[in-house]
């Protein structure tokens, strides 16, 4: 006879899940630390730090040969899922474009791990010069995977990871010379180069001094040395004011910002909160946000009587976002949002200056004779018109001209635009938005995120105005100099502040590398990856030694 089969003991330990099932224990903590760490390196957490090991885990785990599928499914899920929550602000405006952004931007970027997944086992046996090479070449194809971004279907260059580092602007300093890019490139470098030094103590079976890896070593050289050539400049500063601006944040509310019913309100608002700037700062110069007049310019006839009687009653210039129009033919009109100046004693000015970057689906319709459907479903009207123009604005304060760049709404997170301002003559950049419609979330923070990159790869101080926040000036260097914030420590208030707004003499006049060249970078990084991409497929691996774990 046999025996009866032994009861199983309930007071026994019971295994874990990831010893259970071995295959998950990656995959769950790849998932969740790839979301943690993506979300945390941008605001509104503001873990800056997080940048520097955002991909270690996803990467590390591409070093011990998973199946694609099942890598490809954890680290596109995961991706998409962060960037949903980061692009959460969205869901103010619309459920359907955060659903679809969201998930697009995740899976463009989850791309970039499928191609870590093909490339780091094909470095079994290989010597650190090739390893390294290769290692840059992946480096060089996520900044220009963050190109594509900002440049298909209208662009949408958001939170670029060199963005993660606004508060830290001693290692943003390298975009002077190559741009934003070339911050992102040595993130995602330091990246690599931990989770390669993290494979080698953990998993490659090597010790002593052999545990030293190429990789890292060599990620930790570009972190530290390539802010070398600016410390000069940083040290050296040769400050001077340039003018006290007063920063007006009116704080309307989206669904009363075109009704008529409250222009009246809203106009009494705006003066109200104007005149106690005046009194409690004594600015030189006024700035308004976009869109800030009820009316249209140029199509309602209250607009300008108005505008020019504020300027009167506190006897200072102010430079104003509005939407302005001019009548083609009946019963057509040409629609532009723009910055306009007003002077207290001659009036509105002629020289203006037109949006060049429009909205998709807000301000535009893209592809229209495909898309033009959408204004259905969503109220978009009539198509503004883009700007043809970066000419600066000249705005004169204490009898001196300051030609103004303006960049208007989101036009600051494409590093064109600015640089194109800066060549055409502006001395000070001035971002004038209406972060309005998403919140009190994360979006106004993303948003000023870029306007330091700006500044310090074109070398000029940046002043912000927002409808709600954030509202402030950064310096040439991408220092945060001012911020407006409420009672309570908030950005999205109601009210105004006046802020000393100073440059470096030595900048007067002067263009950066980076002004005056481009996007170089963009091409040694297409060359980068292209020669990476090139030694992988052309090299065949040395043989793995039998025994013992393949060394990378």
């Amino acid at each position: 006879m046999t025996s009866p089969a032994a009861e199983p003991d309930p007071y026994a330990p019971q295994p874990a899940l990831w010893e259970k099932y071995p295959l998950l224990g990656w995959p769950l903590a790849v998932a969740a630390l790839t979301v943690l760490l993506a979300n945390a390196a941008f605001p509104p957490l503001n873990i800056g730090e997080a940048a520097y090991v955002f991909a270690v885990p996803a990467v590390l785990w591409a070093y011990r040969g998973p199946s694609f599928r099942l890598y490809a499914r954890t680290v596109l899920a995961a991706q998409a899922v962060a960037w949903t929550i980061l692009l959460g602000w969205l869901q103010n405006v619309t459920w359907v474009g955060l659903l679809l952004l969201g998930p697009f931007i995740g899976v463009l970027i989850g791309s970039w791990y499928l191609a870590v997944w093909w490339v780091l086992p094909r470095l079994r046996g290989r010597g650190a010069p090739f390893r390294i090479t290769v290692m840059l070449g992946l480096a060089a194809l996520w900044v220009l995977l963050e190109w594509v971004r900002g440049w298909i279907f209208g662009g949408f260059p958001w939170l670029p990871l060199a963005s993660s580092q606004w508060q830290r602007p001693l290692v943003l300093q390298p975009a002077s010379y190559a741009g934003a890019w070339s911050v992102s490139f040595v993130l995602v470098l330091f990246n690599l180069g931990v989770a390669a030094y993290a494979h080698r103590i953990f998993f490659e079976g090597v010790t002593g001094l052999k545990k030293r890896s190429p990789e890292f070593m060599t990620a930790l050289f570009f972190l530290v040395f390539t802010t070398f050539p600016t410390l000069t400049e940083i040290m050296g500063q040769q400050r001077a004011k340039l003018a006290r601006v007063a920063f007006v944040q009116p704080a309307i509310p989206q669904l009363q910002k075109w009704d008529q019913a409250f222009a009246a309100d809203t106009m009494k608002a705006i003066e109200k909160t104007t005149q106690d700037a005046v009194v409690f700062g004594e600015p030189d110069l006024i700035l308004w946000p976009e869109a800030v007049t009820p009316w249209v310019l140029h199509k309602d006839p209250n607009v300008r009587p108005w505008l020019e009687s504020v300027a009167r009653k506190v006897g200072r210039p102010i430079l104003l976002g509005t939407v302005s129009a001019q009548q083609m033919s009946f019963p057509d009109w040409e629609w532009r949002n723009g910055v306009v100046l007003v002077d207290p004693a001659k009036g509105l000015q002629p020289t203006t200056y037109d949006k060049r970057k429009l909205v998709p689906f807000g301000e535009y319709v893209p592809l229209r004779p495909v898309l033009g459907w959408i204004e259905k479903f969503a109220p978009i009207g009539g198509d503004f018109t883009p700007g043809a123009t970066a000419a600066p604005v000249p705005v004169t304060v204490n009898r001196v001209t300051i030609p103004v760049g303006p960049l208007v709404c989101y036009e600051d997170i494409f590093p064109r635009l600015a640089r194109e301002s800066v060549l055409a003559g502006a001395e000070l950049l001035a971002v004038q938005t209406n972060n309005g419609w998403f919140g009190t979330g994360g979006a106004a923070y993303q948003h000023a995120t870029h306007s330091v990159l700006r500044a310090v790869e074109n070398r000029r101080p940046v002043v912000r105005c927002g409808n709600a926040g954030w509202s402030g000036w950064i310096d040439e260097y991408g220092n945060i100099r001012g911020v407006l914030t409420g009672e309570d420590g908030t950005v999205y208030f109601r009210g105004s502040a006046t802020h000393v707004v100073t440059r470096d003499l030595r900048w007067h006049g002067q263009q950066t590398f980076y002004t005056l060249h481009g996007d170089w970078f963009l091409l040694v990084c297409a060359g980068l990856a292209a020669l990476a991409g090139w030694m992988v497929l052309a090299f065949k691996p040395a043989p793995a030694r039998t025994g013992a774990e393949p060394v990378f």
